[in-house]
């Protein structure tokens, strides 16, 4: 059972930055591609980004595309997203998952949630 914690939500001004960050206390998170989703009040939760368990492959949802940036570490056990240009319509909780699959994005294992919010 993997276990996955997110942190580095908060409070940011329209056009700023946060990077957030998901630990994983599972050893086998290495084998497995992670990713990131997002819920917005009053809407379905909605893939972000995904990234292969080697690290080399990528894909980002059109919204967040040329702002974010997924990556991992393996020997940490940690996934990251750095946010940039933030938006208002970014605001959401984030969800961190991990799985054995890349496409569909991997929803085996999820995170409890970090809260961003972008004021305008």
């Amino acid at each position: 059972q993997a276990q996955l914690v997110e942190s580095g939500g908060g409070l940011v001004a329209s056009g700023g930055s946060l990077r957030l960050s998901c630990a994983a206390s599972v050893g086998t998170f290495r084998n497995l591609h992670t990713a990131w989703f997002r819920q917005a009040p009053g809407t379905e939760r909605e893939f972000v980004a995904v990234v292969s368990v080697s690290g080399l492959h990528t894909y980002y949802a059109d919204s967040v595309k040329g702002r974010f940036t997924i990556s991992r570490d393996n020997a940490k056990n940690t996934v990251s997203l750095q946010m940039n240009s933030l938006k208002p319509e970014d605001t959401a909780v984030y969800y961190c998952t991990a799985g054995r699959s890349f496409t569909p994005p991997p929803a085996d294992y999820w995170g409890q949630g970090t809260q961003v919010t972008v004021s305008s």
